[in-house]
């Protein structure tokens, strides 16, 4: 007999909130500010799960060992913080999923390895921030993903099993973290994927399409 869910865990950019639309537009006023020409909407968006780096990456061309990286960065971080929630929203669905879990005694939370400052200000700006039983950000650990600390210790403050989780993300650490910690996992299909990944390699338990597709894992 398969074991109840007692608890949602959701990434947050490309998962629980189409974050996108705010995080490409600070990259490219970033990119305006040095005179350099704006990215796609649709090429920026599948960068976006992979968060700051891959968009400086994307944007300027540019490592974090570069030594200007960090500058860069620190300016990124203020110019997204700035507009954070400018035309960010859930996804089509989440809302009810939401409701769901609240309704029937299941908690959810978001493990992102975004950072906590900027999560928090995302979640209050969304009034999200009171509902998250549990609220895990990339600075908030030692480890992020894709180590199984951040769920392990998401885990620990639900007081569940890793096995009475559902873990869920578009990308490929997102998985892998939830595979290492125990947890069952679900691919968020909607989300950042990009053309050249395929989530079928990445073995989560489920594959869901959309939120709703959730309901029936939950």
């Amino acid at each position: 007999m398969k074991q109840a869910v007692k608890a949602l865990l959701l990434d947050l950019d490309g998962t629980l909130v189409d974050t996108a639309p705010d995080m490409v537009a600070a990259l490219n006023r970033q990119l305006a500010h040095h005179q350099r020409d704006a990215v796609p909407y649709e090429t920026g968006r599948a960068f976006v799960s992979h968060g700051v780096t891959a968009l400086l990456k994307l944007g300027f061309n540019i490592e974090p060992d570069d030594s200007s990286y960090e500058d860069l960065r620190s300016e990124y971080l203020a110019e997204y913080a700035n507009k954070i929630a400018d035309k960010s929203q859930l996804f089509d669905g989440m809302h009810e999923v939401l409701e769901y879990c609240e309704g029937n005694n299941l908690g959810w939370g978001i493990v992102t390895n975004k950072p906590e400052e900027l999560t928090h200000a995302l979640l209050r700006n969304l009034n999200l921030h009171k509902r998250s039983a549990v609220t895990i950000g990339g600075d908030t650990l030692p480890l992020t993903k894709p180590h199984p600390m951040p769920l392990l210790h998401s885990c620990m403050l639900l007081k569940i099993a890793p096995s009475e989780c559902l873990y869920v993300g578009d990308a490929a650490r997102d998985i892998e973290s939830g595979k290492r910690a125990g947890t069952r996992t679900a691919t968020a299909e909607w989300g950042y994927i990009a053309p050249d990944e395929n989530p079928a390699d990445w073995q989560a338990t489920y594959r869901a399409n959309s939120p709703k597709d959730l309901l029936d894992l939950i």
